[in-house]
């Protein structure tokens, strides 16, 4: 079998619906990794709440977060063909207003490593894994530079009105992604962002074919990667659209160890 890319979305995908990675899907990724294979994680989340898990897992591999606007590799701070996107400040300063008229619980804009919240919402246990110390307040004063992206987060049933809201202010000049599992988030980019971008440029350095692509995901912001990859893999838990664009759909959830006990199978571990 040819080196494999392996590309993993968290939350809904590699984290059960405790936000944990288990111990059989830690001991089914280190055994691909020791075979040969790489495995990379593709997140919608920021660095800062993701790299618990890279830590857990032991990698050395390049990351993305923030849905494709950056691809780092996190222990080489100067990585060579590490890219940042980041989005307009003026875009995220404006989106405070938009509090005011819908209902939503958290604006957060973030940076590469710190977060600027308008509150201290907590949406899920580590969105402040450093407490509520580790975040600024969100105001024109202390933002200084472009972030990377601005999350927010609401109800999931106010989901679909406010991404109407965003699209029609804010048009071309952003994307609009959702992601986060149990606990879902609208993570707004700049325009052209998305995961595949962070594949691509993996596959590119380690010198992967796009056939020799294995990308698993659940979500909205899976899409163009799912797409993308020789192989996508859509939860058995996953959104409908999703599955629709798949090469094949896990046999269980997430929260029943799907992804684990697909690669058993696909790699023939077991």
């Amino acid at each position: 079998m040819n080196k494999k890319l392996i590309a993993l979305d968290l939350d809904g995908t590699t984290l059960n619906n405790r936000s944990e990675i288990s111990v059989r899907t830690q001991n089914v990724l280190t055994t691909l990794r020791n075979a040969g294979h790489l495995v990379s994680i593709v997140t919608g989340r920021p660095y800062r709440n993701s790299k618990q898990f890279y830590t857990q897992l032991g990698m050395e591999t390049p990351m993305v977060n923030f849905n494709g606007a950056l691809c780092h590799l996190p222990d080489q701070l100067n990585w060579e063909s590490q890219y940042h996107k980041t989005l307009d400040r003026e875009i995220a300063l404006d989106m405070l207003t938009l509090k005011k008229e819908l209902d939503i619980h958290l604006i957060a804009a973030e940076l590469r490593d710190t977060v600027f919240a308008d509150n201290y919402f907590v949406p899920y246990s580590d969105f402040f894994p450093e407490g509520k110390k580790g975040a600024s307040k969100l105001t024109s004063s202390s933002l200084k530079e472009d972030p990377t992206a601005v999350c927010v987060f609401t109800d999931k049933e106010n989901q679909a009105y406010i991404i109407e809201k965003i699209s029609a202010r804010y048009g071309d000049s952003v994307e609009i992604r959702t992601w986060g599992g149990q606990t879902p988030c609208l993570e707004i980019v700049a325009a052209g962002v998305q995961k595949a971008l962070g594949v691509e440029r993996i596959a590119q350095v380690y010198g992967i074919n796009q056939k020799d692509i294995i990308a698993f995901g659940d979500e909205d912001n899976d899409y163009e990667m799912i797409q993308y990859a020789g192989h996508g893999v859509v939860m058995k838990n996953g959104i409908d659209s999703l599955k629709q664009i798949s090469n094949d759909v896990t046999e269980k959830t997430n929260n029943e160890e799907g992804l684990a006990h697909y690669l058993e199978n696909y790699f023939k571990l077991v």
